[in-house]
């Protein structure tokens, strides 16, 4: 008689991450409204962006009752300096409690247990799962020990998870989970994932890159096998990540390396209907999906800056309306760009909410330099007519005024 595989307890708020094509946690592409996306279209769960435990910790919670989100945010590092000016606070962290409900995965930059555990402990009520970052390669990240950097200090990643397996995921019954990259050779790596399959956690998803490899260069699967047994053997569910384009691929990879799951980046970023099937009809044209995302994003007051760059993702870059879209400066300029006069109303609403002033239409500015020419004229000269008539003004130093001010200095 054979025993059933090994697999680590799911916690009763946590989620299995087998069988499921997820969305992968990405800076600026990550944020809420992209998240919702991908799940309206297919996601079975979603990574929020990276988030650094040291940037949660002092957060406010609140409850937003016009988007009806949890908001996390923080008066920003130069605020209450000048007392004229009004204090502003930064949002770090914005999640929709009924919309990802069981689905949202919080990624967090740590490089210490104790600061971990903290900010963990704030989000954890609400979300299914911790994930630690240890895979990102950019400098802001690895220079404070965090992401890849780790990679470099298994046994401190090691307590870092062991840490928050005990004090948030058994307080919480949420799963913890890591996020790594390819060591240099198949036998670091396969030391490594035995380390940290250790550690009391539910999930482990491997980016198919090694630290020093680039976005554009093609994802290495040799080792995806053995760390897909490994997991099996510790009970781990395994994830797989790394030019997967869309759901079938996904589901074909899946079998093929007999990992447990997949996760979409770059293919969700440029189209999130990649997370539908054949049968849903696979990827939609980007106009639909454009008219989707503005939507979301207008429900929940998306900062207009990672709107439009979320936009300039989604567009085919050498179309006209790229480029007017790019020119906007917030959600009613953009709707007009884009014809939907449907969500114009919303789009002005917001724009308000968010204290976004319309530029100036071409009419006005028009306007405006014309009565300025006329009130130079009523001056007695235009400005163009001064300009050439006046004598030529020299430098500060050519009418003495530099050598006063040196010999003033000189004489105190």
């Amino acid at each position: 008689m054979t025993s059933s595989p090994k697999r680590v307890p799911i916690p009763k708020n946590g989620v299995d991450y087998r069988g499921k094509v997820v969305l992968a946690p990405m800076v600026r592409s990550g944020e809420l409204p992209s998240r919702l996306l991908a799940l309206k279209y297919g996601a079975d769960l979603v990574w929020g962006p990276e988030t650094i435990d040291k940037s949660m910790i002092g957060t406010t919670k609140r409850i937003n009752p016009v988007t009806s989100t949890i908001d996390y945010s923080r008066v920003s590092s130069n605020g209450g300096r000048n007392p004229s000016v009004p204090v502003k606070e930064s949002n770090i962290y914005r999640l929709h409690p009924a919309q990802e409900s069981g689905r949202l995965i919080f990624q967090i930059g740590t490089s210490s247990p104790t600061t971990a555990v903290e900010a963990a402990k704030l989000v954890a009520p609400h979300v299914a799962g911790i994930d630690v970052n240890a895979g990102c390669p950019k400098p802001f990240s690895t220079s404070g020990g965090m992401g890849a950097a780790l990679l470099q200090t298994p046994d401190h990643l090691a307590s870092i998870l062991s840490a928050l397996v005990t004090e948030v995921g058994s307080v919480f019954d949420i799963g913890i989970s890591v996020k790594i990259r390819l060591l240099e050779t198949p036998g670091k790596t396969e030391a490594l994932v035995k380390k940290l399959c250790g550690t009391g956690i539910t999930g482990l998803t491997v980016h198919c890159r090694t630290t020093p490899m680039r976005p554009r260069e093609r994802a290495i699967r040799d080792q995806l096998r053995m760390i897909a047994d490994v997991c099996k053997h510790e009970g781990v569910a395994c994830v797989m990540n790394g030019d997967v384009k869309n759901r079938e691929e996904a589901q074909q990879l899946m079998e093929e390396f007999r990992v447990d799951g997949a996760m979409l980046a770059t293919a969700a970023e440029a189209n999130p209907s990649s997370f539908r099937t054949n049968e849903q009809g696979g990827l939609l044209p980007w106009q639909e999906v454009v008219q989707d995302y503005m939507k979301i994003a207008l429900d929940v007051d998306n900062k207009w800056g990672n709107t439009k760059f979320t936009l300039g993702q989604l567009m085919p870059g050498k179309l006209e309306v790229y480029r007017k879209v790019t020119r906007c400066k917030g959600y009613t300029e953009a709707c007009e760009a884009l014809n939907l006069e449907d969500l114009l109303g919303r789009a002005r609403a917001v724009d308000e909410r968010l204290s976004i002033s319309r530029a100036p239409d071409a009419a006005a500015v028009s306007s405006a330099k014309s009565m300025n020419k006329t009130a130079q004229a009523a001056g007695g000269r235009t400005g163009g007519e001064r300009s050439s008539t006046s004598e030529t003004r020299h430098s500060l130093s050519e009418r003495g005024v530099g050598r006063a001010t040196a010999k003033a200095a000189l004489a105190v």
